[in-house]
């Protein structure tokens, strides 16, 4: 006699059908293809577009035939106007609004706004290869569009990804975290977006010899641009930075714990902000196999060049660099070499120093500064207590 209930999946669903976004795109060229467009098309600059739910693929397909790149998408508000001054206002207003809400005091830390039992239903916009040739595995850039939710993150933190289907009992897959490497911010500056650097977990069972795929890490990196993704989170208060825009910043990364540290460095050097100007000196160590594994290379190697007496840029490449006695260099070879100056750096009360990736590089690290330590008669377990404690060691690793 009733129909069934909508769940709020079909709701959320049906109202997306009938809603309108604004791609913001740069970099149009005229040729055959945008002789044939309605779309209107300019040599430079940007270009608004307003495209319906159901095309959102498409029209990003098409962008790219053409030789543009989008620089932003937000929603129309229902509207279906497609000029570029409709689409001027939209974005402007959606930026004041989401930025009044959310540049709220770091101290102010927000945790599980969104639970696995009332999750964030967001939408993937952006899905991008980061390893080049001759790089090892796959390490995706992922860009899920948050319009329209209270989803609030502060650098350094993590969000859960729920993948959709079942696992071998069963029962819904369980979130797996992931770092979120943009700022609070996001990629397009508008409060809109949030980012993720996924590798895809690939491995041989022991067994069997079948390979085996991650489930969450497989999903991602498969993902389509335009499809929904499950979202809870944000969590983490263990990696975030400091107030202090004149502190030290030391950063050890393997892989994609890069990831809270790019959230870091577009924050420090790419991001205007009134009440954040950083001047303090920023120093990332990075370890991956080969040049072709460092991600978001030309971006780290742009600011190091924009803000030389800021930022240090140091890699340890294991499949292309030696040590001095002809070992592979790892990050903890590297850290060896530099850890007189680390030493005299972590000294000072406004150091703060991060390691993040693989749990691997941990000892080797505190070999190296043990070492350090005790040519000025200190004992590096009890220093590194202090830093704990005064909250400027922070460790996340798998």
């Amino acid at each position: 006699m009733y129909g069934p209930t909508p769940s709020a999946n079909t709701i959320r669903n049906a109202e997306y059908a009938n809603r309108f976004f604004i791609y913001e795109v740069e970099g149009l060229k005229q040729n055959e293809v945008t002789d044939q467009s309605e779309s209107p098309i300019r040599k430079s600059g940007s270009v608004y577009i307003t495209v319906p739910y159901n095309r959102m693929n498409q029209e990003m397909q098409r962008i790219t035939r053409m030789g543009g790149k989008i620089k932003s998408i937000k929603p129309l508000n229902g509207s279906n106007n497609h000029s570029e001054q409709a689409g001027t206002k939209t974005a402007s207003k959606s930026k004041t609004a989401m930025s009044d809400t959310k540049s709220k005091k770091k101290s102010d830390v927000p945790v599980n706004t969104y639970k696995p039992k009332n999750p964030l239903i967001g939408k993937c916009v952006e899905n991008r290869e980061l390893v080049k040739e001759g790089g090892i595995g796959r390490v995706r850039h992922l860009t899920f569009d948050v319009s329209d939710s209270e989803l609030r993150y502060l650098e350094g933190q993590s969000i859960g990804i729920i993948p959709p289907g079942k696992d071998d009992k069963g029962k819904p897959h369980k979130l797996r975290l992931y770092s979120i490497a943009s700022t609070r911010h996001g990629d397009y500056g508008d409060d809109n977006t949030v980012s993720l650097c996924v590798r895809e977990l690939v491995y041989q069972h022991p067994e069997t010899n079948e390979t085996i795929y991650g489930v969450c890490s497989s999903y991602l990196c498969n993902l389509e641009e335009g499809a929904d993704v499950t979202i809870t989170g944000p969590v983490g208060k263990e990696m975030l930075l400091p107030e202090d825009p004149n502190a030290t910043i030391i950063m050890m990364a393997t892989g994609t714990g890069i990831a809270p540290y790019r959230a870091y460095l577009r924050r420090m050097f790419k991001e205007k902000h009134d009440d954040y100007k950083f001047n303090g000196f920023a120093w990332l160590i990075f370890g991956v196999p080969y040049t072709a594994n460092i991600l978001y290379q030309e971006e780290l190697e742009e600011m190091q060049k924009e803000f030389p007496d800021n930022f240090r840029l140091t890699y340890a490449l294991s499949r292309e660099q030696k040590t001095a006695d002809g070992k592979k260099m790892y990050i903890q070879n590297r850290v060896a070499e530099q850890v007189s100056e680390i030493w005299d750096l972590i000294q000072h009360e406004n150091t703060h120093t991060y390691i993040c990736g693989l749990k691997g590089m941990e000892d080797g690290i505190d070999e190296a500064l043990s070492a350090e330590a005790e040519k000025h008669g200190k004992d590096w377990s009890e220093f590194q207590k202090s830093m704990k404690k005064a909250g400027r060691w922070h460790v996340e690793t798998y």
